[in-house]
């Protein structure tokens, strides 16, 4: 008795998965886990308490729409780098990898998908501080009036605040690209650049001659406020973005590109 077996090819040449089905995918897995999802609403409930918080404690003068949207930030800032490391390393924390790179051998295309999710993520962001600014300015000239209301944000206030959520969630990227693994990215996510703060600041010759090239935390320091950075700022600031950023990241997709998946 013999039994017939059959066996399935793949075809090699099928069409490509379009890019916009893939990152659909992506913003979905950002959401759809129960980490992600109150990830997202903790953001959305921490600005409101912030704005709460501002409209009845704080002073007229700061309840203007620039200093509220950039208050909003703050949390942000802490939340969405774990949202950018969840959206990779859950590939391989979740074993969702195997699914992933068997609908889509070609994990480059994934890295590229995963990367477009998480600069949506940060610009959605950046734009629920503004949305969020703006309701706490216009109910500030509502309940306070005098200086209390004002819309005067820069042009550099609001690329300053771009640029610094994206920095955040490309640094929680290259993390969770380079460990794969949540809880271990996530971990040295904040305690890398504060221990090294920390030994800058403390130690007389790294405080002056390594910590303005290589503490990122201290170079994102004059995109905080509302002025554009000086030309030496902004040379800080990309020599310390590539120690931080690209080094890891590039190193992060080394490695994912020739880990085996399991």
């Amino acid at each position: 008795m013999s039994t017939a077996t059959h066996v399935e090819t793949i075809d090699m040449n099928r069409p490509d998965i379009p890019m916009s089905r893939l990152v659909k995918v992506e913003l979905r897995k950002l959401v759809n886990t129960r980490a992600g999802f109150w990830l997202v609403v903790s953001m959305a409930i921490i600005a409101a308490l912030i704005t709460t918080g501002l409209l009845i404690f704080a002073e007229d003068s700061t309840l203007t729409f620039g200093q509220m949207s950039g208050l909003m930030n703050i949390p942000t800032g802490f939340l969405l780098p774990v949202l950018a490391i969840l959206l990779v390393t859950s590939e391989w924390t979740q074993r969702t990898g195997l699914v992933t790179f068997t609908l889509e051998p070609r994990r480059s295309r994934i890295i590229v998908a995963k990367f477009i999710t998480a600069i949506i993520a940060a610009v959605g962001a950046v734009i629920l501080s503004f949305v969020f600014g703006a309701i706490g300015n216009v109910l500030a000239g509502v309940f306070h009036g005098g200086q209390a209301g004002s819309w005067d944000m820069t042009t550099a206030g609001v690329v300053n605040a771009i640029i610094l959520q994206l920095s955040g969630l490309f640094m929680g990227f290259a993390f969770a690209m380079l460990i794969m693994n949540s809880a271990a990215a996530i971990v040295l996510y904040f305690v890398l650049p504060s221990i090294w703060s920390l030994v800058g600041s403390v130690v007389p010759w790294l405080r002056d001659h390594i910590q303005p090239w290589a503490d990122f935390s201290f170079t994102q320091t004059p995109l905080q406020s509302g002025e554009w950075a000086t030309g030496n700022e902004w040379a800080h600031f990309a020599v310390a973005g590539t120690i931080w950023l690209i080094i890891p990241l590039c190193l992060g997709v080394m490695r994912l590109l020739r880990s085996e998946v399991k």
